[in-house]
């Protein structure tokens, strides 16, 4: 079959109640005025709790965040970007926090990697990602993974969702939907299998109007109802 949008919401849409109930499930991005407005240091922090998520409970981490938060002075960049050995041995002594040395490593990482943006565009981290065209997310994921750390595979999707950017996620309900719709024939790994995933993307949203982040789930959707 193809990958039709008004089969796509019709088919989602007979699970819930109302138009309404439907569209208030339905997750939301941020707009690009909204991304610039947004400070840099929620941009790592956002990075930092993808970074946590990975192979961990994500309502562990998310409970503890709120310490993390203190523990990283609100995840200023230039003030993370300077966190040492010394520091970071201190972290692993504080016990409201994960302690794991190799995703706190990052942090310091991944602050460097936002100011290196900002130094180079002359403008925030907000604006670069609110600038991203949405018709190119894979690539936006590539420099994200390349420049980045620890965000590879599904985390450069994972923390645009947590911050707010407009993204598509690849779990295996989408997943299941592409092959099914014979977009892809596995698991989109390779260059050219994630840019027909894109194109299919980019074709629904034409068509619907909708985010990538609403096409997203209404493809999991489709699969999986979750209720």
């Amino acid at each position: 079959m193809t990958l039709d949008y008004h089969w796509l919401y019709d088919t989602v849409r007979a699970r819930f109640e109302s138009d309404a109930a439907l569209e208030a499930f339905l997750p939301r991005s941020l707009t690009p005025e909204e991304l610039k407005r947004q400070g840099d240091d929620r941009y790592l922090s956002a990075m930092s709790r993808r970074v946590f998520h990975a192979g961990v409970q994500h309502t562990m981490v998310d409970a503890k965040w709120p310490e993390f938060e203190k523990a990283f002075q609100g995840f200023d960049p230039e003030a993370m970007a300077l966190l040492g050995p010394a520091q970071i041995e201190a972290h692993m002594q504080n016990s409201r926090i994960i302690r794991d040395r190799a995703k706190i490593k990052s942090i310091p990482e991944n602050a460097r990697f936002i100011l290196d943006i900002r130094r180079e565009r002359g403008a925030s981290f907000g604006a670069f990602l609110a600038d991203w065209p949405d018709t190119d997310t894979i690539g936006l994921w590539q420099v994200l993974a390349k420049r980045g750390a620890r965000l590879g595979g599904r985390s450069a999707a994972g923390f645009l969702r947590l911050a707010g950017k407009d993204t598509f996620l690849l779990t295996s309900d989408v997943v299941a939907r592409l092959k099914a719709a014979d977009v892809i024939d596995r698991e989109p790994t390779s260059q050219r299998d994630l840019r027909a995933v894109q194109d299919a993307f980019n074709l629904l949203r034409q068509d619907s109007g909708r985010p990538l982040c609403q096409l997203s789930s209404l493809m999991a959707l489709s699969i999986n109802p979750v209720f």
